[in-house]
């Protein structure tokens, strides 16, 4: 599902970005990628980046801390269980200095771990920061 969704996700990026963006998937915990054996939101860079030609880094960040699961929690409980969780890679994480990066991801919901890491590319000294997600979650009325 991960390259018709790239292709329908790149379709959405193209034109809005320039030829030096990184594109970087928000990072799962290695113990989570471990049982689940993939990290969608890496699939899904690897096609957005494929299909508008830019390079991507599946490691440029990384999630130093396992976190709980986040669904049930409250906005807030969720910006707590992020706090200092999602850093540069200390060898990848290089590559983020003076470009201008899309995060990528499956799911948005309140939007913590996106504005984590976003956080961390820009203190990596990223250039501008975007978002592409497949999906955004809404809670019923």
């Amino acid at each position: 599902m991960a390259r018709p969704a790239g292709l329908w996700m790149a379709n959405m990026m193209r034109g809005m970005l320039a030829e030096d963006t990184l594109v970087v998937p928000v990072p799962l915990h290695w113990m989570r990628l471990l049982t689940r054996r993939y990290n969608q939101s890496a699939l899904l860079a690897k096609a957005v980046a494929g299909n508008l030609g830019l390079k991507w880094c599946p490691d440029a960040l990384v999630r130093v801390r396992r976190t709980s699961s986040l669904e049930g929690l409250s906005r807030v409980e969720r910006f707590k269980t992020l706090e200092n969780a999602i850093c540069p890679h200390p060898r990848q994480g290089k590559v983020l200095g003076g470009r201008p990066v899309v995060l990528v991801d499956d799911v948005m919901t309140s939007g913590a771990t996106l504005i984590a890491c976003t956080n961390v590319c820009i203190l990596a000294g990223s250039g501008p920061v975007r978002v592409l997600t497949l999906a955004r979650a809404v809670k019923d009325a």
